[in-house]
């Protein structure tokens, strides 16, 4: 049984894993074909995801998904940035890898 959490922006439901770098990650809860996150419950019950790839293709246990991130109604409207605007979201990204 899946259990949903709440995406504090949209107020849609959302499912948490964890990827292989340790992160937490909101996914969309229902399968998609056009997803590019697959997801699978590992031997404790968490679920776990990751990007597959052709070295390592999706496997039968796995389901493909959306990341939330990628449908939120919320989020796509906040990229939309006024003209002259520059968003400094990337530089901080860049900051925080160091």
């Amino acid at each position: 049984m899946k259990r949903y959490a709440t995406c504090h922006d949209c107020h849609r439901p959302i499912l948490w894993t964890i990827t292989e770098a340790g992160k937490r990650l909101a996914v969309d809860p229902d399968p998609d074909t056009a997803g590019n996150t697959a997801i699978w419950r590992d031997g404790t019950g968490r679920w776990r995801s990751r990007r597959p790839s052709t070295d390592l293709p999706l496997t039968g246990w796995e389901r493909l998904h959306k990341p939330h991130v990628a449908t939120c109604p919320t989020r796509q409207q906040q990229l939309a940035l006024p003209l002259g605007v520059t968003s400094l979201a990337e530089h901080r990204r860049k900051k925080n890898r160091r």
